[in-house]
């Protein structure tokens, strides 16, 4: 990828690509389920297999720190009388650090057993978090120093995201049974080896997708996902609402779309969707692990489910028989031009705009197959607006770069399609 963007003119170059970093992207073919079933919040290890003994190295932690030093001396000791302490800060930043205290507590107690009290104070042993303004500018808003030694852990950043990010890796620190859901056997040790690490992340976008619309993903099933790209230092979640196999999110102002259009998915099993009340539920899981919610409705292609529940959007003949549960692509589109498709995504991007905090809200636009360029281009421009007067920062596919659009994703770099960009 940074081989074809080198590449590119420097009218392409001036374009915002929007890269992510880390792919995990569970688009639908043969990843339904992965996460499991229930409330999951940790992978769980296999109770059959091995585990290694003793505490994990700096050089266990994904993605690698900036820089991690094993110490020589003990390993701190997690037991009875540790304590996590939230330290720094004032008003609504020290009630942050105390919630990320809490935060971590609750995930160190399911394992372990232990009390794990909060306390706000600076004692000089346990799990202490402090914010730190005087650390270097260039540990940025989401680095973080963690040192460890036989008396305390310690978490220092100069913000409350930076401290999160910090807990993570103390996670990855210890014995692979802490993310065990239910009690680990009596006897494990919970120790946190000798080290000194200090961490800011490479890329300021680090995204992951989760395509709901091929395969719904249920609210806890989705909070799973959360959990685990939190652990990894994932900070955007991309959510892929809808396709032509089921529209995923409920628009009060186009009922249709949710009674008559998410009710399959992929090979035919039972789809699903989203209240207003279940995705601002996500949206605020996120929000409390670091994450932000990247909402996108794929537009004017892979618009069937959409065709289905509305019919009168479809001026090319170009809808499948509902439902629509296979995987082929490119066939289906709205109509790129009049007023009943725009006063369509009008409504779409309000309501989503509406349930949204983040900043971006994307608009799709890859492979549309039976619209004009030309009349391409200037339906991207105008939902692309309808987002801007939303108040939200307009994202779409490499494939609506002619359409103006400056903030893409780049998905599709086979057969010369970095032309787009130029």
């Amino acid at each position: 990828m940074p081989r074809r963007i080198a590449g590119l003119s420097a009218r392409a170059r001036g374009l915002l690509i929007l890269l992510s970093a880390l792919v995990l992207a569970a688009a639908g073919f043969g990843a339904h389920r992965a996460l499991g079933p229930g409330d999951a919040t940790t992978a769980v290890p296999d109770p059959a297999a091995p585990l290694p003994a003793g505490p994990r190295t700096g050089d266990r932690i994904v993605p690698a720190p900036y820089s991690a030093t094993t110490g020589s001396g003990p390993a701190y000791r997690l037991t009875g009388r540790t304590v996590v302490r939230a330290a720094g800060g004032d008003g609504e930043q020290a009630a942050e650090v105390r919630r990320i205290a809490g935060q971590l507590a609750d995930e160190l107690r399911r394992p372990t057993g232990l009390p794990l009290p909060v306390a706000d104070d600076d004692g000089p042993d346990g799990i202490r978090l402090d914010l730190d303004p005087a650390l270097p500018g260039q540990t940025g808003p989401e680095g973080y120093r963690l040192t460890s030694d036989a008396t305390a852990v310690r978490i220092t950043a100069r913000t409350p995201a930076g401290l999160y990010r910090g807990t993570q890796t103390l996670r990855q620190l210890l014995p692979p049974q802490i993310e065990s859901r239910t009690p680990a056997a009596a006897g494990t040790e919970w120790t946190v080896a000798a080290v000194d690490i200090d961490d800011r992340p490479r890329y300021a976008y680090r995204g992951a997708m989760l395509d709901v619309a091929r395969h719904f993903f249920t609210p806890a099933e989705v909070r799973g996902y959360i959990d685990r790209l939190a652990l990894y230092k994932v900070n955007f979640l991309h959510l892929h609402l809808s396709d032509d196999q089921g529209w995923r999110i409920e628009i009060p102002a186009r009922p249709a779309l949710t009674r008559a259009a998410a009710g399959s998915e992929v090979g035919g099993t039972p789809g699903g969707f989203y209240t207003a009340a279940d995705y601002q539920e996500i949206v605020r899981y996120a929000q409390e692990r670091y994450l932000t919610v990247v909402p996108e409705i794929d537009l004017p292609g892979h618009s069937n489910a959409v065709l289905a529940a509305y019919p009168e959007l479809d001026c090319t003949g170009s809808a499948k028989p509902w439902p629509y549960t296979g995987i082929e692509v490119g066939f289906s589109t709205l109509c790129p031009t009049g007023d009943a498709v725009f006063a369509f995504t009008r409504d779409v991007v309000a309501e989503i705009a509406r349930l949204t905090p983040g900043p971006y809200l994307h608009i799709g636009g890859d492979e549309v197959k039976k619209v004009a360029p030309e009349a391409y281009r200037e339906f991207v421009r105008r939902v692309a607006a309808q987002v801007s007067a939303a108040g939200k920062t307009p994202v779409g596919w490499n494939q609506t770069a002619p359409g103006g659009i400056g903030l893409l994703q780049y998905w599709d770099g086979g057969g010369g399609r970095d032309a787009e960009l130029r």
